[in-house]
């Protein structure tokens, strides 16, 4: 009875101290990415091939729709992303969070039961009006997070998502080549729909909205979040990252499918692929966050990217499928880096209160980068052939390098102000 009551208190004591903190709601928000990230991953491999078996009611072509079926959804998050993130800020980040996942679970699973690739690019174009559940993740989190710690804190998120995409991709490929494709959607949409509910119940955000005297437009929002320093270069990283890896991602089914001209247990094995890869991100992202802590995110981007560019090189010349694997393990880990460190850079960039704004941009320039690139890898695959995507991609990430390396500020803006107040006035 008296040990009973010793953990009763002690669980009382723990939860009366945790409830609301941002530790509490990094946790949560850790499980619900990985949870939401299972579900995506268990079907997004696979969607070319899915859009294959569903064939076309129009006579378009599945190099085409296959195309389309990312850049559609792509298009339409772009366009959404900066609104839902304006009004995170004014009405909460937990509600956007809550709007991205429940939306996604009930589209995802409308998509288990379309009849042509058409219906399948239809569903994903409304599917990026509505969802959105990793930026307002990171405007959640973030909003909550000390400065110092965005590093650790967006590592961690990093890590959520890299353990569901690395777990999803298996899963769903075991599911696909056992079930067929519709039952992956299934998954999908059940572990959106439980990671939905461990938010609603679990996050306790104390949120408290800008005056409505203080409130800008949103264009003029947005002028001044480009106008701080730094900003701009780190948005074009965020779209050269996402343009380089995109370039490639819808092409992978196709290209391992050449490389096992048997084709069988050719969904395991993509699933495998990315599913390592995405291992690979999850073990590095929290320890090269925190070390970005220390050292500086600045530091992590150039030498992930210049990581990712000498990976991405000989990708498109390998002749099996083990060496593939092997050199998208390296890709994992610089892209563990990457991802957090961008996240990281701009919450020290931007001020307090504006998180879902900045987040909201972050994302419509990622689904930018998403809506172009797979048009560009199809147009490389028809025109010159899939092994040319990956110099490309290796091409976009010395770029990203040496953008870098030349335009991010040396000092963050606190920083910056110490260091000129600690100069002696002439």
């Amino acid at each position: 009875m008296r040990l009973t009551s010793i953990k009763g208190s002690f669980v009382k004591r723990f939860f009366q101290h945790t409830r609301g903190s941002w530790h509490t709601t990094l946790l949560i928000m850790f499980f619900a990415q990985s949870m939401v990230s299972v579900g995506f991953s268990s079907v997004f491999p696979f969607l070319p091939l899915y859009v294959r078996d569903l064939g076309s009611s129009t006579g378009l072509s599945v190099e085409l729709l296959s195309g389309l079926v990312f850049s559609a959804q792509s298009v339409t998050m772009m366009l959404a992303s900066p609104f839902w993130g304006q009004l995170a800020d004014r009405v909460g980040r937990k509600m956007m969070v809550e709007r991205a996942i429940f939306g996604g679970s009930v589209l995802l699973l409308i998509m288990a039961f379309v009849r042509d690739a058409e219906q399948l690019v239809l569903m994903r174009a409304i599917q990026g009006l509505i969802t959105g559940v990793h930026s307002a993740s990171y405007a959640l989190v973030a909003s909550q997070a000390p400065r110092e710690q965005t590093g650790y804190a967006m590592g961690l998120l990093q890590v959520g998502a890299g353990a569901g995409v690395a777990l999803g991709p298996m899963v769903g490929g075991a599911v696909a080549d056992m079930y067929g494709y519709r039952a992956a959607f299934y998954v999908t949409s059940a572990m959106m729909f439980l990671a939905g509910l461990l938010v609603l119940v679990g996050v306790h955000e104390k949120f408290e909205p800008v005056p409505a005297s203080k409130r800008v437009s949103f264009g003029k929002q947005w002028r001044e979040i480009f106008s701080l320093p730094g900003v701009p270069v780190a948005y074009s990283l965020r779209f050269l990252t996402q343009l380089g890896r995109m370039t490639v991602v819808p092409l992978l089914p196709v290209f391992i499918l050449s490389l096992m001209p048997d084709g069988a247990r050719v969904n395991t094995f993509t699933g495998l692929v990315t599913g390592a890869s995405s291992a690979m991100m999850t073990i590095s992202a929290v320890g090269l966050g925190k070390l970005g802590d220390r050292i500086g995110h600045r530091k992590i981007v150039v030498a992930c990217g210049l990581l990712a560019a000498m990976v991405y090189l000989p990708q498109g010349a390998v002749q099996a499928a083990w060496q593939l694997l092997v050199l998208q393990l390296v890709l994992g880990l610089a892209m563990g880096g990457l991802t957090p460190a961008i996240s990281a850079l701009l919450a020290n960039y931007t001020p307090h209160g504006w998180e879902g704004a900045v987040y909201g941009l972050d994302s419509s320039i990622m689904s930018a980068a998403r809506a172009v690139a797979p048009m560009v890898g199809s147009a490389i695959a028809m025109g010159i052939s899939v092994r040319a995507a990956f110099p490309l991609s290796a091409v976009l990430f010395f770029v990203l390098t040496t953008l870098a390396l030349t335009s991010l500020p040396r000092m963050l803006p606190a920083q910056r102000q110490e260091s000129e107040e600690a100069t002696p006035a002439d």
